[in-house]
């Protein structure tokens, strides 16, 4: 599959308007979803967790439906370990995209960032050339694509409700989650945070 042209952003350019914070709530979640993988060659599917301790840990467990196996990650900043071998980093976007799916913006810092208003969607193009595109509906964030020579290689988009998808047009590769649950949670145990 090839990359889709990056298309020029819609609405007028706001030159004082600044990008919504999009910082996890304080404290501690556990979200349970269901989860379904594509990589042109194979169809996975399943339910895991996430673990989120604001503003910057989660560690994220995979089980294959039927019990046939499974994998975890964490994400402690921009630091992504994903022990399991390949199976389980195929499943994972990487850092940037995997934080843009809980609804953090979390990218590298690059100079020049052209933010257009349309409406309550805020659409920001960040790097010179441009790197990286936010969307954000209001003060959510409903969308990131990586950019690279004005193409979109891979997006994180999240829908109103409880369903994110990530693809990537490179590798052919999509990961599905439906959150089935979210509910605080007490501190976690710090060895969490040391998959093997």
């Amino acid at each position: 599959m090839r990359p889709a042209a990056l298309q020029p952003l819609p609405g007028q350019v706001v030159p004082a308007v600044r990008m919504p914070a999009s910082a996890l709530p304080v404290g501690h979640r556990r979200v349970v979803f269901r989860w379904e993988m594509n990589d042109g060659e194979i169809v996975a599917r399943g339910e895991g967790a996430a673990r989120i301790a604001s503003p910057d840990s989660v560690r994220l467990d995979f089980f294959l439906g039927g019990g046939m196996g499974s994998g975890a990650a964490v994400l402690v900043g921009d630091d992504l370990r994903a022990p399991g071998g390949p199976q389980v980093a195929r499943v994972i976007p990487p850092a940037p995209l995997l934080w843009a799916a809980l609804g953090r913006l979390a990218i590298p810092a690059l100079a020049d960032t052209a933010v257009r208003v349309d409406g309550t969607v805020i659409r920001a193009d960040i790097g010179t050339p441009v790197a990286w595109r936010a969307t954000f509906s209001g003060d959510t964030l409903r969308r990131l694509e990586r950019v690279d020579r004005e193409h979109v290689l891979e997006w994180v988009e999240r829908f109103p409700g409880n369903r994110v998808r990530y693809e990537s047009a490179t590798s052919r590769r999509s990961l599905e989650l439906v959150i089935t649950r979210t509910e605080p949670a007490a501190p976690f145990d710090a060895a969490i945070w040391n998959p093997t």
